[in-house]
């Protein structure tokens, strides 16, 4: 079977994870400052606070928004699960807004029309890989005194308008999965622009613990005190895979260039066949594709997707609409919400995508899929 993702890991990586072993710290150690100092630099963000998985990312920026009961984060249905659940564990109500039909990203007039007065985030979502809107959302998200929340599991080492990814937005979430496009095995971080909240976020992930002298209530009490001033988890991603991270950043510019010639390859081999649509892409937008998610039209994306498993090609669907998922249905959320997002996710499969992908291989699903609906 070829996977549609994987993890590119060669020897530099397994030396960086060797050398953490063979020395004094296994976790909260210097290679976990190292990887926040190298994510700081690739994002352009002010700091970053590395996290145990993009699920914890985005709990964490919520917590440092100090989200609750009576806030709403509007945010899209078309992405995993987390972006909509991390705001609903805290007590907040999730409002989503339909997608852009060309880029499956939030919407900027959809989200305006989703805006209130009880509006604390608006959070985008990097689909597959490509920028949201920012500077719209952006000025939204401040208009109404709200902040922007970057979904960016998708997209790091991507660009907007020359800008960083991780940069365009007040809070920035990254996930460091295996499939992702770099790993940490397990790992996620959050960058910001705001340092305030990323302080909060770092706090936050660290238990709630506070050791600063000039933030202890009773400063004191000896040199072993700290305090708990806001309850907090523990979301510490150890040195072993912030050693990984770090090395793995090394190899970010040559793993971004290899997925775009990949999706070159897959737009080049299916231009001209007739019932699919390419993955759309804006002007002065510079994506890290991690999903090439292709369009079938007429009703024939689950026969083309039996047609490729069947054949050994380890496609996937990204994503069922958020609140199609129970545990939203079971809150009153309804089908039918955001049309142009559930017809997205009618026709969206996606193809393999990753670096070590040969191009024998995506002539292999090119032919496939032409194939199958006979160009």
């Amino acid at each position: 079977m070829l996977p549609y993702g994987r993890q590119s890991v060669d020897e530099s990586d397994i030396e960086a994870v060797a050398q953490v072993l063979r020395g004094d710290w296994l976790t909260t150690g210097p290679a976990v400052a190292q990887f926040e100092q190298d994510l700081t630099k690739v994002s352009g963000a002010v700091d970053a606070v590395s996290v145990t998985s993009g699920t914890a990312a985005l709990h964490v920026a919520y917590a440092a928004l100090g989200l609750g009961q009576g806030d709403e984060v509007v945010t899209t249905p078309l992405t995993f699960v987390a972006t909509a659940s991390c705001a609903a564990i805290l007590g907040a109500r999730v409002v989503f807004a339909d997608v852009s039909e060309d880029t499956g990203n939030l919407d900027p007039e959809a989200a305006a029309a989703a805006v209130t007065p009880r509006t604390r985030a608006i959070t985008g979502v990097d689909y597959a890989g490509h920028p949201i809107d920012a500077p719209a959302l952006l000025d939204l998200a401040h208009r109404h005194d709200a902040v922007l929340v970057e979904d960016a599991a998708h997209s790091i080492g991507g660009s907007l308008d020359g800008r960083p990814v991780g940069s365009l937005a007040d809070l920035t979430t990254f996930s460091f999965f295996p499939t992702k496009n770099l790993t940490t095995a397990e790992g996620g971080a959050v960058v910001g622009t705001d340092p305030e909240l990323v302080a909060r976020a770092r706090t936050f992930r660290t238990i709630g613990l506070v050791r600063d002298p000039e933030r202890l209530r009773y400063p004191d009490e000896g040199p072993w005190h700290q305090e708990v001033h806001e309850f907090g988890l523990n979301y510490r991603l150890p040195d072993l895979l912030c050693a990984l991270g770090s090395s793995q950043l090394q190899r970010l510019e040559r793993f971004k260039a290899r997925r775009d010639e990949i999706t070159a390859r897959y737009n080049a081999g299916l231009a001209d066949v007739e019932g699919l649509r390419l993955p759309g892409r804006r002007e002065g937008a510079d994506p890290t594709w991690h999903l090439y998610p292709l369009r079938v039209l007429e009703g024939r994306r689950r026969a083309l997707f039996d047609h490729l498993r069947d054949a050994g090609i380890g496609v996937q669907v990204n994503y069922i609409p958020v609140y199609w998922h129970p545990v939203f249905e079971d809150l009153g959320y309804q089908r039918g919400m955001c049309p142009v997002a559930e017809e997205y996710y009618s026709q969206e499969i996606s193809l393999p995508l990753f670096p070590d992908l040969t191009d024998g291989d995506v002539d292999r699903v090119v032919d496939l899929v032409r194939g199958f609906l006979h160009a």
